[in-house]
């Protein structure tokens, strides 16, 4: 019997879900209505009761209101040219990236920015499962981190098939849970609004102010990585035709940007209910959701009932932001990984991984240190989202500097493209040295909107300095039927690898002049070659 080559792993589609490669239309049969709600799922965390709680009680109920919404406004702007080019051309952010003014190597260090995010959230999400626990079982944290680890485990296994039901299936009951309580106090008790706002913050800041609001933005907007777990999603979006267009566009714009609307409006929740239990439970159990809602519930449900129902909706928030965490983070790591040794052991074995590190953040008790972990961690993804997002709506569509169709694959792309590398580094410096005070305390609170400015003028800069020669190694991929067609959707025309021995669509061939021979792109950023694997099998 032939023996399996390390190939085989990225060919088993119920696993790897296509990693570090197009997804092919022969794999996208979801309707754009079933993808949008499956990447919706995504959002369920209830890190942002949290953020939003914290950040009230530091800069005061408007503050917070006003730098979340001014956040949301920023990470829509900064998604939308994303989400839009991945369900364009169905690839996710790290392969975005790629092309996009990092290069083949240079974007580890984005893949490496984001797998860390999976984790942080996964920590904060699992945490928050084990408090409800804790709360309502009496289970030890302990205990409770490592339940929330396992139980992600079978949904995440199977990639998009498994996930897709779990969160179709969820969702309504998700909702429910999360607005009805919501709903319910402050239509029977409208006085408890005007009430939140007059909040000043424990700290006594103005009623309205400049710098708290936009240090309020700058812990929100740690969570604009979230679109690369929605594009993980959006990657799989179906063809747009004539006939879908409208749910096309729809179901991306819900999906894609439009994930903060709700983001935004669970972070004002979070606050609200913080300010409407803080003086029963004192300033660190009221910014932990569990409590919040259970306060909620229990203005119209016996103890108990809001007890149970307090968990089931602890749980099913966990499970569902964690399995995407879970996933999304195993894509990270392992595409990391490849680019660095040039193997690849399949995503199972960073699942295990990502789990693996997410557990040990818990027990570290991350949740302690939220607001600090979050802003720090603002700066460096704003700097990435914003570098890609100006490489993509100013060097490709606006100015003509950088080639509009996506490339990443490794012959095609330059080792590090000095574009984007150096603009992702520069914004995350600036921004960093400023949250850190260094730049004086009258810039410290616009550490992020640095972030976003020196993305945005850097990235168009170095590509015009450098003429756009910095994006390509090589102008044709060595084979004569191109990769679009003249409307604008991929060739579907399936080539044999000449290394792995399977078939994949034109989007993902090259020729490679290393190899020569035809080749996928993950076969052409592996080390072992053709002769290597023949003796293999």
């Amino acid at each position: 019997m032939p023996r399996k080559s390390p190939h085989d792993h990225a060919t088993n589609r119920s696993q790897d879900d296509y990693p570090l490669r197009y997804a092919p239309s022969s794999y996208r049969r979801w309707s754009p209505v079933t993808v949008a709600i499956t990447a919706l799922g995504g959002i369920a965390y209830l890190a942002d009761f949290s953020i939003g709680a914290s950040i009230s009680l530091s800069y005061g109920a408007l503050n917070a209101v006003l730098g979340i919404l001014l956040a949301a406004v920023l990470i829509f702007a900064g998604s939308f040219p994303l989400a839009w080019y991945a369900s364009r051309y169905n690839i996710d952010l790290d392969l975005i990236s790629r092309g996009a003014g990092f290069g083949y190597s240079g974007s580890i260090l984005t893949s490496l920015v984001f797998a860390s995010f999976t984790c942080i959230l996964f920590a904060l999400e699992g945490s928050i499962m084990a408090q409800g626990l804790e709360l309502g079982t009496g289970l030890p944290l302990w205990a409770g981190y490592l339940i929330s680890t396992l139980i992600v485990f079978p949904f995440v296994l199977y990639g998009m098939k498994a996930l897709t039901k779990m969160q179709v299936w969820t969702t309504p009951l998700w909702l429910l849970l999360m607005l009805g309580p919501v709903l319910y106090l402050t239509s029977t008790q409208p006085s408890l609004i005007p009430s939140f706002l007059a909040f000043e913050g424990l700290s006594g800041h103005e009623h309205l102010s400049i710098p708290a609001i936009t240090l309020s933005a700058g812990v929100a907007l740690a969570m604009m990585a979230q679109i690369g777990e929605q594009i993980d999603y959006l990657r799989f979006m179906p063809n747009k035709t004539p006939q879908n267009r409208i749910a096309w566009w729809s179901s991306m714009i819900a999906a894609g940007p439009g994930w903060v609307v709700l983001g935004a409006l669970k972070q004002i929740i979070g606050a609200f209910l913080c300010l409407f239990i803080l003086h029963k439970v004192g300033p660190a159990l009221a910014q932990e959701p569990v409590q919040q809602f259970l306060a909620a519930l229990g203005t119209f449900c016996s103890p108990s009932l809001a007890m149970f129902l307090a968990v089931v909706l602890v749980v099913i928030s966990q499970i569902k932001i964690n399995v995407t965490n879970a996933y999304s983070g195993s894509l990270a790591w392992t595409s990391a990984y490849t680019r660095l040794t040039g193997h690849f052991p399949g995503r199972l074995i960073f699942l295990v991984i990502n789990l693996l590190i997410a557990l040990a953040l818990m027990e570290g008790n991350m949740f302690s240190v939220l607001q600090s972990i979050l802003s720090l961690y603002a700066d460096c993804a704003l700097a990435w989202i914003m570098t890609v997002c100006a490489d993509i709506v100013l060097n490709k569509y606006l100015f003509g500097l950088s080639p509009k169709e996506p490339e990443y694959r490794r012959e095609m792309l330059p080792a590090i493209n000095p574009v984007g590398v150096t603009a992702f580094l520069l914004a995350t410096l600036a921004s960093v040295l400023t949250y850190k005070n260094v730049f004086g305390p009258a810039l410290q609170p616009y550490s992020a909107m640095i972030a976003v400015l020196t993305a945005f003028i850097v990235t168009p800069l170095l590509a015009w300095v450098t003429g756009g020669r910095t994006y390509r190694r090589r102008d044709h991929d060595g084979i004569e039927e191109p990769r679009f067609l003249p409307s604008g959707q991929a060739s579907a025309t399936i080539y044999e690898c000449e290394s792995c021995e399977d078939g994949f669509e034109r989007p993902d061939m090259l020729y490679s002049l290393r190899l020569e021979k035809i080749v996928c792109s993950l076969c052409a950023g592996l080390k072992h070659n053709g002769e290597t694997e023949k003796a293999e099998h």
